[in-house]
């Protein structure tokens, strides 16, 4: 087979018909499938299979009904699944117009590029399907953001944030994808070194349903692009620096208060150790937990290990205090790296460690992990 269209579906069963309809109709003339990767809770699933009846190329259906991943994991499963290996990635909600398609494919078929870009700042291109100025900022500041950030791995690339692209996915580590949320592109783009072109295209209105931008996915978002740029041991670091103003500002105002400043320690470092584990759960830690420990469990270790930290780490500022003639400030800030190292460590390979029988963890393959974990994806 020649493509693959994929297209990733949550709840837009008012688009799936005239989608269906023009795809087929972009793609006469090409040996083409198209393939729906679905997370919905309404009657998407169904208009799809109706719809691919009658369609004049071959309609798949991939529905999940354990979505993980967001929009990006859906896309990685329909890389997977795909019959072809040149596969077009695009939105169900008709922003993204099938007209396109033709073009992007005639661009790749020119040979030098691993994936083409449908840009809305190219020349020809536009934005106009941005619902209001707000927006038009926001994309074009993440835009700029991106693009800071990976300067030279986007340079080819004046639409990092879009979600309308042809890639073979024969250039893709699928492996070494972590998606979480919208911008797949980003995470295709940030992991390894492509030979990107770009085509315009004009990004239409919405044709049916609700948009599903929000304050969170923009937050998904920050993490991403963090993650991806500086590694997860940021997003752990920047964790931690929130758990330690956290802490003073709870031991302030307990003591104002009028407890005891000892017990309000005692209170503000479980507070905070809480705290950093939801934190890290959500954000660090994410795409290991369906492997690792029951969350309890994983809490237990967590909560244990900062505590011995803890009991541990004082003395060492005490007895370097005393007889090192330093500092306590330096002292503290001393056994706070070397903690949050350790940290991190124990974290990437106990706490949220694969089950047994899940794989094999030789010494090799745990420090390869550390490495894994610690260092960015991104250009260096």
């Amino acid at each position: 087979m020649q493509l693959t269209v994929i297209v990733p579906t949550f709840n837009e069963a008012p688009n799936i018909a005239e989608l269906v309809e023009r795809v087929v109709a972009a793609t006469r003339g090409i040996d083409a499938e198209l393939l729906f990767v679905d997370d919905s809770t309404d009657e998407t699933p169904q208009l799809i299979r109706a719809a691919a009846v009658s369609a004049g190329i071959p309609v798949r259906l991939v529905h999940r009904d354990r979505p993980h991943g967001g929009l990006g994991g859906a896309v990685l499963e329909g890389f997977a699944a795909a019959a072809a290996d040149t596969c077009i990635v695009m939105d169900g909600d008709l922003q993204h117009p099938p007209e396109t398609i033709p073009e992007l494919l005639e661009r790749f078929e020119q040979g030098g590029v691993d994936i083409v870009v449908a840009s809305r700042y190219q020349a020809g291109g536009s934005h106009r399907g941005l619902a209001d100025r707000r927006r038009v900022l926001v994309s074009k500041l993440s835009t700029v953001l991106t693009k800071a950030m990976f300067p030279i791995r986007l340079r080819d690339v004046s639409d990092p944030m879009t979600g309308f692209f042809l890639v073979d996915r024969r250039a893709l580590d699928l492996h070494a994808l972590r998606p979480h949320g919208y911008k797949i592109l980003l995470e295709i783009l940030a992991r390894r070194s492509l030979r990107a072109a770009e085509v315009p295209f004009a990004f239409d209105d919405r044709h049916g349903g609700q948009s599903k931008a929000t304050v969170r996915q923009g937050i998904h978002f920050l993490t991403q692009l963090t993650e991806l740029r500086f590694g997860k041991m940021s997003i752990f670091a920047v964790i931690g620096g929130l758990g330690a103003l956290a802490n003073v500002l709870i031991v302030w105002a307990l003591t104002r208060l009028g407890v005891n400043y000892v017990a309000a320690a005692i209170i503000a470092a479980e507070v905070t150790i809480i705290g950093n584990f939801l934190l890290i759960e959500r954000f660090v830690f994410g795409e290991m937990r369906a492997a690792a420990s029951s969350v309890w469990w994983r809490f237990a270790k967590s909560v244990s290990f900062n505590n011995a930290e803890l009991v541990v780490r004082i003395p060492i500022v005490a007895l370097m205090v005393e007889s090192g003639h330093i500092t306590a400030v330096v002292a503290t800030a001393v056994t706070l790296v070397v903690a949050f190292v350790v940290r991190f460590v124990f974290h990437s390979l106990v706490v949220y460690a694969p089950r047994k029988g899940e794989t094999a963890s030789p010494a090799r393959q745990l420090v390869e992990k550390i490495d894994e974990q610690a260092m960015s994806p991104g250009e260096l």
